[in-house]
């Protein structure tokens, strides 16, 4: 599954096309690379989201096309999250 869908299923980011801009802009890496929207996840990759001053890592689990929203945290597990001080 594409980065950028991924982020809209697990509900990490609201909108496709923000997930993209974030990602094509640097603010997601995947196993430690930085990573455009098109970068294709598997499970058990993790993947770094910075969103203005919040940084979120997460471990993928599973990556459906679709999900209901109730379910969308069951898509990742949060490894670690942040908020850093300016």
């Amino acid at each position: 599954m594409r980065l950028d869908k991924f982020l809209k299923v697990s509900r990490i980011i609201r909108r496709r096309t923000i997930a993209k801009e974030v990602c094509d802009q640097g603010g997601a890496s995947v196993n430690g690379r930085a990573s455009k929207a098109g970068t294709e996840l598997k499970t058990g990759d993790v993947l770094d989201v910075r969103l203005g001053n919040k940084l979120l890592r997460v471990r993928v689990l599973s990556t459906p096309d679709a999900v209901r929203a109730q379910d969308a945290q069951q898509l990742y597990e949060v490894i670690e999250e942040k908020t850093e001080q300016k």
